[in-house]
């Protein structure tokens, strides 16, 4: 009696699936490196928005002051388009692709700011501003940050870059434009 021998023997099995997790060990570095460039690639679009956005604002309805908020920016004027998406100006502090955006001021509110076409009130707006793109734990490793000088910042850091509204900040270093 002669018997066909059909299938995969266990060794052989086994041999692929120790390829397989080869592959795999080799693949996933990559995969989450790819991951975190595009989080802080979709960081630094978020604050080159933000500014475009605040210059925008200033121009057309704040004579010359700053949005307080990113929910500021959001509020479209009457008869008009938001000045960022809804995106970013959903709430105060917004989480987009694993970085938490703010937008702040080390001046404060401007007591004499008029108030804005579409709805912020009188002595709300800001006379300087700064925005920052901080990573959530394992999805960036920089810090990024953008002020009124209309430069973005960036640090090795997952936390908060210590923004003013006119100067870099200590040992931030700018993305070329």
């Amino acid at each position: 009696m002669t018997r066909t021998a059909r299938g995969f023997t266990l060794v052989e099995l086994l041999v692929v699936v120790a390829m397989l997790g080869i592959l795999m060990a080799i693949a996933a570095p990559a995969f989450l490196r790819a991951r975190q460039a595009g989080n802080e690639s979709s960081a630094i679009s978020s604050l080159r928005t933000i500014s475009s956005a605040q210059y925008m604002y200033g121009a057309t309805c704040a004579s010359g002051y700053f949005a307080p908020s990113l929910t500021a920016l959001g509020t479209p004027p009457p008869g008009g388009a938001p000045f960022i998406g809804p995106d970013l100006g959903s709430a105060a502090v917004v989480s987009k692709s694993g970085y938490t955006v703010t937008i702040g001021s080390s001046s404060g509110p401007d007591a004499v700011s008029p108030a804005s076409c579409n709805g912020v009130a009188a002595g709300a707006s800001l006379s300087g501003y700064f925005a920052t793109a901080t990573a959530s734990p394992g999805t960036g490793t920089r810090s990024y940050g953008v002020n009124g000088m209309g430069s973005i910042y960036y640090q090795e850091q997952t936390v908060p870059l210590a923004m003013t509204d006119t100067t870099a900040p200590a040992g931030a270093r700018p993305i070329p434009q």
